[in-house]
Parts: C-alpha cells; sequence; structure tokens
C-alpha cells in the first residue's frame, strides 16, 4: 500500500462524472483537492450531487462502467479502484463517513463494541483493540459511556459515538453529513469543539452555513453536478447573489461580513 506522504492531498477528484443507469446525470466534470488537515464545507442545495460524491469517495459509487461516467478520486494517493479489493479496503478504513442518522451506524449492544467493530474487522484483537477504542472514545468525550447501549444515549450522544465509531479507524478523511442536524444549541456546540480539534482531514456536507463558517476555513458549492464555487467560507457566505442563485440562505438576521 502506497503511504501518503506530507505533499500529498489527502483527496483528490478529478474531471468526475457520474450517471444513474436511469440515465440522471449527477456529476458533471467535478474536480477538487483537499490538502491534509484542511476543513473543507461542501455546500449547495438538495440534488446537486452532495450525495453521489461522497459516494465515490470510498467506493460505494464508481465513475465507471456507467455510460456517461468517468474521472478519478485519490484519496492519500490511492486510487479507488472497486476492482482491487486489497485497495478498496484501504481506501474504506482511509475514509470514514459519519452519516446524518447516526442510528444508521449503532448497531450493537454496547457503546464500546460498536466503537470496536470496525478496528475487530481489521482483525485487532486484546490490548491494542481497547487501546483504540478508548482513543475514539476519549476523543469525542464519551469514554464515561462505554458500557452503555446506545439507544440509552441522547441524540447528541449518539451522533458523537458515531464519530467515535469512525474514529477508531484512524481515517484520513472525516466525512460528515449534515452533522448538526436535530442538535439542540449544547449538543451543536459541543460537537464543534470536538470537530475543531480533530487532526484529521474534514469534509462537512452541511445546508447548515453558519456551522460551516465556524467550523471549515473553506468551502466549495456543488450545484447541478458542478463545483461552482471554491474559496474563503467567509467570502462565499457575504456573497448574497452567489447564495441566492443556488438556493442557499443564511438564517433570518444573520449576516456575514468580510
Amino acid at each position: 500500500m502506497t503511504t501518503p506522504s506530507l505533499d500529498t492531498p489527502s483527496l483528490e477528484v478529478r474531471d468526475l462524472r457520474f450517471a444513474y443507469p436511469d440515465g440522471h446525470v449527477a456529476l458533471r466534470g467535478v474536480d477538487l483537492t483537499v490538502p491534509p488537515g484542511e476543513r473543507v464545507a461542501v455546500l449547495g442545495p438538495n440534488g446537486a450531487g452532495k450525495t453521489t460524491l461522497v459516494l465515490h469517495l470510498n467506493g460505494i459509487l464508481h465513475a465507471t462502467g456507467v455510460a456517461g461516467s468517468g474521472g478519478t478520486v485519490t484519496v492519500a494517493g490511492l486510487t479507488v479502484d472497486p476492482r482491487d479489493r486489497a485497495c478498496l479496503k484501504e481506501i474504506r478504513r482511509r475514509v470514514g463517513i459519519v452519516f446524518q442518522d447516526p442510528d444508521d451506524q449503532l448497531f450493537m449492544p454496547t457503546v464500546g463494541e460498536d466503537v470496536a467493530f470496525g478496528p475487530a474487522n481489521l482483525g485487532l484483537r486484546g490490548d491494542e483493540l481497547a487501546a483504540r477504542v478508548d482513543e475514539a472514545l476519549a476523543a469525542v468525550g464519551m469514554s464515561e459511556h462505554r458500557d452503555r447501549a446506545p439507544h440509552h444515549l441522547s441524540f447528541g450522544q449518539r451522533r458523537r459515538v458515531a464519530v467515535a465509531t469512525v474514529l477508531a479507524m484512524r481515517p484520513e478523511i472525516l466525512v460528515l453529513d449534515e452533522p448538526s442536524s436535530n442538535l439542540d444549541p449544547a449538543s451543536r456546540r459541543e460537537l464543534a469543539g470536538i470537530l475543531r480539534e480533530l487532526p484529521v482531514t474534514v469534509l462537512m456536507v452541511t445546508h447548515d452555513l453558519p456551522y460551516a463558517l465556524e467550523l471549515c476555513p473553506r468551502s466549495v458549492i456543488l450545484d447541478d453536478g458542478r463545483i461552482a464555487a471554491d474559496g474563503p467560507t467567509r467570502e462565499l457566505l457575504a456573497d448574497a447573489d452567489l447564495l441566492a442563485g443556488h438556493r442557499l440562505e443564511l438564517p433570518f438576521g444573520y449576516t456575514v461580513a468580510i
């Protein structure tokens, strides 16, 4: 396997095009490079292609074999190739996706078992596995809940455990799908504090523009399968015409000054 260097982008997407079997074109030549350690928000209206893009990052979807599709996705020096099972397994370790609903990721009897599930599938056992679980739970402030059943936790706590299940794999990239949705203000703030301190590359798909501003110095706007804008989050959110043109809105009364 390729060992990434500090000069290797965490993510490199080149001319990514994708059409679903029914003919719907979801991506129309996306180019995106994300350096190691950067936090980038992916903004855009519903149907823009955000989910399709995310599902290409670890090979759930792939830009080969479908008419009208093509391009490449490279994660820390490894090109996503669904035909290479060993490579795909490593890419899925390097790209950790936290879905919008934490219950999609939590299915074991206890929090600790959920967090251990991924590393155990990699072959970790004993003290090494326990240390990996301890590390991930500590990173999200959930160590004291290790032996609790996930369904007894609050929604915000379950989302933090879902993040821990991914961190336990020690990913290169953490992909977050609407991380602030359905959180109360305190949980929203706590999660932001956790995400801000994580030593990984973060790609955050969100409609929550203030959260993007708080956490991601850079944003891209994806619309109709294309990157419509890429720049400092504050500059993009201060451009009212740009936001309106891509059906994005700040909360009522919320303004952004450059």
